[in-house]
């Protein structure tokens, strides 16, 4: 188990019980030391606030100084996903259906590793992505990033 995944490991259920999913971990080396960030959102898809940052924070930072799954200084630091998230997990693909997402693949389908298109269908862990030039089927395991695209239909639905 790599760091990322001890650190999901000790704070997730303590953020779910309080209402919050993690979206995302990154532990990033600085010039002087660690930046841990922890991307969060509300279970209720109401937009989050200063507040339910300072939540996480402190409860996170409680929780990780007794484990202490680092071993060295770093900044914590808890956002949210903001509006063109990143997609994470397979049921991000289905709760987003229908709007534009940009994908990069580890390994190659059908020479390339960039995808743009409407996120169509989440089937047995493999995304359809509809593109102009046909659909792409992409297995969830090789996707090393995804993201949602700002256009007029993702602000609509924001908007909501």
């Amino acid at each position: 188990m790599n760091v990322v995944e001890k650190i999901t490991a000790i704070i997730e259920p303590s953020l779910d019980a309080l209402g919050y999913s993690l979206v995302q971990i990154r532990l990033a080396d600085g010039t002087r030391r660690k930046t841990l960030t922890i991307m969060a959102e509300r279970k209720d898809d109401k937009a989050m606030s200063f507040d339910d940052c300072s939540v996480i924070t402190q409860t996170a930072g409680a929780l990780l100084e007794v484990e202490d799954p680092i071993g060295s200084a770093y900044d914590l630091e808890v956002c949210s996903p903001g509006i063109d998230r990143p997609l994470t997990k397979p049921q991000d693909f289905t709760r987003f259906s229908g709007l534009e997402a940009r994908l990069e693949t580890m390994i190659p389908i059908d020479g390339r590793k960039r995808f743009r298109g409407i996120i169509g269908s989440m089937e047995n862990e493999t995304v359809t992505i509809k593109m102009p030039e046909g659909d792409a089927k992409i297995d969830f395991r090789n996707i090393r990033n995804a993201k949602l695209v700002i256009t007029d239909a993702l602000l609509k639905k924001e908007q909501v």
